[in-house]
């Protein structure tokens, strides 16, 4: 990493950033996903900016709800009309961050706290978060016959994603919270911290190998349908019970080269989350239906339904959130102070709400 970026990041969360970075740059950066069945262009529908295709990217989480009901829905094809929309999938932050940067993708769904670092790291020069898109879906589930209360969590083992990410950093300010002390970095102390994949964490649970686990959805009710108890909803620790979980960002190059091509995705991310929220059913069965179609396999029903019952879709990208959880990484040792400063760009947004006679969102005093 640069030495001007040094200062934002501690050495240990960018020499581990690193390791999935190249990894999925030797194999392109995310999964790329089979061709739409559902997403037909409109008969003498023209190129949106002149573009051939705008390439969007998000996880396979239902966190990520409005990309994978906007997709499977047709939302994103039919606003950009013969213009494709192309698309990629991610298993974590980090990687999306490279592939915005390197233009393998032009705009993406992710987690606050990669799109901070990948503002700070880039001097402020990297991305603009231009919408948001989920708060809440995110809980601490334990081992019941392990722990019974939340001062029981002292002293056992618990998961968390990844060194740094947007669930570590809660779960460490949780703890410091709780007047106990744990080593960010090696994640030892009060409580142990164990980084543990997504995608591996309800077997390592099942195993017994962690007694519990501070993950977003469906991971958390995957550990439910193991026998997990939810000790803790992160929502309720929100004023409101609201926090941004899942952002939209965009590269700045692409923002201003091709505004309308902007326009047209935030526009389709608009219409998926009303549809979403008047249609909870159908949008659950048609988020579950794209997971499948991702990976190959969607969600059973003792996991989808809860799930996707604590996840609230809005345009809001809750700002003033983001700006909480960036103090709360910075608390932990793990972030020095950012300038977040022009990290947000809602102009583009906020002119679709008030065109769709919705109401406008704010910055919280982040904007450009």
């Amino acid at each position: 990493m640069p030495a001007n970026h040094s200062a934002m990041v501690r050495r240990g969360i960018a020499a581990l950033a690193a390791l999935p970075l190249l990894t999925l740059a030797a194999c392109g950066y995310g999964s790329q996903s089979k061709n739409d069945d559902t997403a037909k262009v409109a008969a003498g529908a023209k190129k949106t900016d002149g573009l051939d295709s705008v390439k969007i990217g998000y996880f396979g989480n239902l966190t990520h709800g409005t990309a994978l009901v906007g997709r499977q829905q047709g939302y994103f094809q039919k606003e950009l009309g013969a213009t494709k929309a192309s698309y990629a999938t991610f298993n974590a932050g980090p990687s999306e961050i490279e592939a915005l940067n390197s233009g393998s993708i032009d705009i993406g769904w992710i987690g606050p706290s990669p799109a901070i670092n990948g503002y700070t790291k880039s001097n402020g020069n990297a991305l603009k978060i231009i919408g948001g898109s989920a708060s809440g879906g995110v809980k601490l589930v334990v081992n019941p016959k392990k722990i019974k209360s939340l001062q029981d969590v002292k002293g056992k083992k618990i998961a968390t994603p990844q060194l740094g990410n947007t669930q570590d950093v809660a779960f460490l300010n949780w703890i410091a919270g709780q007047g106990w002390n744990v080593d960010a970095q090696s994640g030892k102390g009060d409580v142990t911290v164990v980084r543990t994949d997504n995608k591996t964490t309800p077997d390592v649970y099942a195993s017994g190998s962690v007694d519990g686990a501070w993950v977003p959805e469906p991971t958390a009710s995957k550990l439910v349908a193991k026998g997990g108890k939810v000790l803790l909803d992160e929502s309720s620790l929100w004023p409101d019970k609201k926090f941004v979980i899942t952002n939209i960002i965009v590269r700045q190059d692409f923002l201003k080269q091709h505004p309308k091509a902007v326009e047209a995705v935030l526009k389709a991310s608009v219409e998926t989350n009303k549809w979403i929220n008047a249609n909870p059913d159908q949008a659950k069965a048609a988020a579950n239906k794209q997971l499948a179609d991702d990976s190959g396999k969607g969600l059973p029903a003792n996991v989808l339904d809860p799930a996707w019952k604590s996840i609230q879709f809005t345009d809001d990208p809750l700002a003033a959130t983001l700006d909480t959880e960036a103090q709360h990484a910075v608390k932990a040792g793990l972030l020095h102070k950012p300038n977040l400063k022009g990290i947000y760009d809602l102009t583009i947004l906020n002119k679709v709400l008030k065109a769709e006679g919705e109401s406008t969102v704010s910055d919280a005093g982040l904007g450009s």
